[in-house]
C-alpha cells in the first residue's frame, strides 16, 4: 500500500493518463475513422492503414540514438518534447488534404511515439520506482490494457459529432492539455538512473548475447501477436467459424489478456521475472498446436484463453524483463536498444500475416507462428541457461 502514497504512485498515475492519452490518439485512431478519412483524402484505405506502420518505424528508427539522452538526462526531459511533436503531428493530421500532408503528419507521429509512448514511460517509471519498479511497471501495463476498448467507441462518438477531423483535434487538445502538463509536472527532474551515470565513470554494460536473446524473444512473439491483431477474426472464419462466433472468440482473447496482466501483477510477487517470461513465451507455441489439432468453436475458444493469457504475461515481461537482466543503471539504454527490433517487427507484422492468410490460409498462418512462437521460447531458454550458468560460476567461486 505504501507504493500508493509514493512519488512512484504519482508518476504511475500520470503516465496511465498520458499513454491511454498517447496511444489512442497516435496508433488506434485509424481502425474507426479510416474509412472516413479515405473517402475525404480520396486514397485507398491500405494507405491509410500505413499510417500507423510508418509511426512504429519511425519509432524504431528514432529509439537507438535516444537511448544515451534518457541515460544521461532522464525521460523528462525527451517526454515533454514528445508530447508537443505529438499535437504538431495529430493537428497536421486533422488538416491533411492528400497523401504528402497525410505522411508528413505520419512521420511527426512516429518521432512523437519515439519520445512518448511505451519506452519512455517504462523509462520514467523506473527513474522513481527503485526497488519498486516492477510492481510499478506492472500496474502502468495493465491500466493501459484497455485502451482501444475505451477509446474506440469514444473515438466514434467524436466523430458521429464533429467528424474525423474534428475528432483528431480532439486528441490533439487532449495531449497539449493533458499529457504536456503531467509530462511536465509529474515526472522526475533528477531521476536516480541519471546520477548513476554521471557518478560512474563508465555506463553499466549491457551483454550483447542477453540483449539479443531478449529482443529476437520478444520481437519474435510481438510479431505474432501484432500480425494477428487485425487479422484473427479473419482467421477464425476461415477456420469454419460464423462472424458471431469469431467475435466472441476474439472477445475472449481480449479478456484473457487482461487476466494475463492481472495474474502477472499477482504472482510476480512470488515468481522469478524469468519464470514468468518463460511460461507466457511456452503458452504461445501451446495455443497454436492446440488450435492446429483441433477444430469447431470450443477448440477455438480455448485457443482464445491460451492465447491471451500468453500475450497478457508477455506485455508485462517485455517491461519487467530487463530490470532483471541487466544493471539498474543500464535499464534506460536496454530498453530504447531493445524497441529498434520491437518496433520493427510490430510494423512489419500485419501486412506479411495478412498476405500469408490470404495466399495461403489460416493454416499456414497457424503453422508460422507456431514455429516463430517455439523460436521465442528457445531464446527466452537459452537466456534462462545462462543465468543458471552464473549462478553455478558464482557458487564455484
Amino acid at each position: 500500500m505504501a507504493l500508493l502514497h509514493s512519488a512512484t504512485a504519482r508518476v504511475v498515475a500520470a503516465l496511465s493518463v498520458t499513454q491511454f492519452i498517447g496511444w489512442g490518439s497516435m496508433f488506434w485512431l485509424p481502425a474507426v475513422i479510416g474509412p472516413a478519412m479515405a473517402a475525404d483524402l480520396q486514397m485507398p484505405l491500405p494507405m491509410i492503414m500505413a499510417g500507423p506502420t510508418v509511426m512504429l518505424v519511425l519509432m524504431a528508427v528514432t529509439s537507438w540514438p535516444l537511448a544515451p539522452i534518457f541515460e544521461r538526462r532522464g525521460a523528462r526531459s525527451v517526454m515533454i518534447p514528445g508530447a508537443l511533436l505529438a499535437v504538431a503531428g495529430l493537428v497536421t493530421l486533422a488538416f491533411a488534404q492528400g497523401p504528402l500532408s497525410f505522411l508528413a503528419a505520419w512521420i511527426l507521429i512516429g518521432l512523437a511515439g519515439a519520445g512518448m509512448l511505451t519506452t519512455p514511460a517504462q523509462i520514467a517509471v523506473t527513474e522513481v520506482a527503485g526497488d519498486k519498479a516492477r510492481q510499478a511497471l506492472g500496474i502502468l501495463i495493465l491500466t493501459g490494457g484497455l485502451t482501444p476498448t475505451i477509446v474506440w467507441p469514444l473515438t466514434g462518438l467524436l466523430q458521429g459529432i464533429w467528424g474525423w477531423r474534428g475528432a483528431v483535434l480532439v486528441f490533439a487538445a487532449l495531449v497539449l492539455l493533458v499529457c504536456v502538463p503531467l509530462h511536465i509536472y509529474a515526472l522526475a527532474r533528477k531521476p536516480r538512473a541519471s546520477k548513476t551515470v554521471q557518478a560512474d565513470t563508465a555506463p553499466s554494460r549491457i551483454d550483447p548475447l542477453r540483449l539479443i536473446l531478449l529482443s529476437s524473444s520478444f520481437a519474435a512473439n510481438g510479431f505474432v501477436t501484432w500480425g494477428f491483431a487485425l487479422t484473427i477474426i479473419i482467421l477464425f472464419e476461415a477456420g469454419g467459424l460464423t462472424p458471431a462466433e469469431a467475435m466472441l472468440a476474439a472477445a475472449v482473447i481480449g479478456i484473457a489478456q487482461w487476466g494475463g496482466r492481472v495474474l502477472d501483477f499477482f504472482a510476480g510477487r512470488y515468481i522469478p521475472p524469468l519464470i514468468m517470461g518463460l511460461t507466457g513465451a511456452a503458452l504461445f507455441p501451446l495455443s497454436f498446436f492446440f488450435l492446429i489439432a483441433n477444430a469447431g468453436f470450443s477448440a477455438t475458444m480455448g485457443f482464445a484463453v491460451l492465447y491471451g493469457v500468453a500475450g497478457g504475461i508477455t506485455a508485462v515481461a517485455r517491461a519487467t524483463l530487463p530490470l532483471d537482466v541487466f544493471p539498474a543503471g543500464a535499464y534506460a539504454r536496454a530498453s530504447a536498444q531493445m524497441a529498434v527490433p520491437l518496433n520493427l517487427a510490430f510494423a512489419s507484422a500485419p501486412p506479411i500475416v495478412a498476405a500469408i492468410l490470404t495466399a495461403a490460409g489460416p493454416q499456414a498462418a497457424l503453422w508460422l507462428a507456431l514455429v516463430i512462437s517455439v523460436f521465442a521460447f528457445c531464446a527466452l531458454l537459452g537466456l534462462w541457461h545462462l543465468r543458471r550458468k552464473d549462478r553455478a560460476l558464482a557458487n564455484i567461486v
